[in-house]
């Protein structure tokens, strides 16, 4: 009886996911029952690669890079597991986020057909360039009592979900990247997953007085990389750029669509307390590095005083993208998983 009840769990949690209303602690049962049932697919040996203690390092050992991962990679996955898997990435993310999402993971085969038209390298550059090389990871026991936490990761895709108590407390550090920025052949030729992220921060910066923009720029050349990289815990970053109260109503406007692109890739009941949490806290600034001309190397980064967004696009001609979302004390939900320790001693 018990595999018929996980089914109705299932059908009854992937229902829940078109309702914008739902509260915390409805995504956090929602995310423990899905991640039971996709826990309870496996074998013995994937689950010994999908699941770690909840206090093991692996949790903050982040990356974007295609390098060797722990967890259970989508490419060992059955069928049924791999839309279970799917399904757990759904219940952290909006429509547009999954969409962005699963696009990131299908332009791994764009780079295996750019790289590998060599036959002698075919079978090297698949190994590297996998649409199937995304890793799912569970920390702790999925649940509404305790702290547990989830990850599906690989290359330019970084998600992070923490839970404590049944409540999905944090969903960050969350990157997204692309190679290429827009596709430039092939049949996909013009597609740009992250080019939203790439015209609003130029609207932005094109719209600046000369005064404003002395303030805004925070270095003459892009840097190479994200400041923060995937660093397990960052700090504000100096300089700062130019604060919010120093633009005018259409500026202020357009920083808050840039912030928008980026938290609403969440679930619409955790982007609504993400955006609840900037404003209430204040202090935004925005900075930007590099050309402002489409096809230059160009950097910006916007930052208050709970959170960073970096983007950065410089690499392959500035055709290759890296974004994410930061923040300051509560990535991995440090902040309030640190306060529930100092209350329990």
């Amino acid at each position: 009886m018990k595999a018929p009840t996980r089914l109705l769990g299932l059908a009854a949690a992937l229902s829940l996911l078109v309702s914008p209303a739902l509260q915390a602690h409805e995504a956090g049962a929602q995310m423990a029952d899905i991640a039971g049932i996709f826990l309870a697919s496996l074998t013995p040996e994937q689950k010994a690669k999908a699941t770690f203690e909840f206090g093991s390092e692996e949790r903050e050992n982040w990356h974007f890079i295609p390098r060797e991962r722990k967890g259970l990679p989508m490419k060992e996955m059955s069928p049924q597991q791999r839309l279970l898997a799917q399904a757990l990435l759904n219940t952290g993310l909006s429509f547009r986020g999954s969409a962005k999402a699963v696009t990131i993971m299908s332009l791994e085969e764009v780079l295996y057909q750019m790289e590998g038209a060599d036959e002698s390298k075919r079978a090297a550059v698949r190994e590297k360039r996998d649409p199937e090389k995304y890793f799912v990871s569970i920390f702790g026991t999925p649940g509404v009592k305790g702290s547990w936490g989830w990850r599906v990761e690989g290359h330019h895709l970084a998600l992070n979900f923490t839970l404590k108590d049944g409540q999905l407390i944090r969903s960050s550090p969350a990157f997204m990247g692309t190679n290429p920025g827009e596709i430039r052949q092939g049949p996909l030729t013009g597609l740009r997953v992250l080019g939203k992220e790439e015209e609003l921060g130029r609207e932005l910066v094109k719209s600046l007085s000369e005064a404003q923009i002395k303030k805004a720029i925070v270095a003459d050349a892009a840097p190479k990389e994200m400041i923060t990289a995937a660093e397990h815990k960052v700090n504000p970053l100096q300089p700062e750029g130019l604060p919010e109260s120093e633009m005018n109503d259409a500026q202020k406007a357009l920083l808050r669509r840039i912030i928008l692109e980026y938290t609403e890739r969440m679930r619409p009941e955790l982007a609504a307390e993400t955006l609840a949490e900037i404003e209430k806290t204040g202090g935004v600034h925005f900075g930007w590095a590099g050309g402002k001309e489409r096809g230059e190397p160009h950097y910006y980064r916007v930052q208050g005083k709970s959170f960073l967004i970096e983007y950065d696009n410089t690499q392959n001609d500035a055709n290759h993208v890296h974004s994410v979302f930061r923040s300051f004390d509560g990535d991995f939900g440090r902040d309030i998983l640190g306060e529930h320790l100092k209350q329990a001693h």
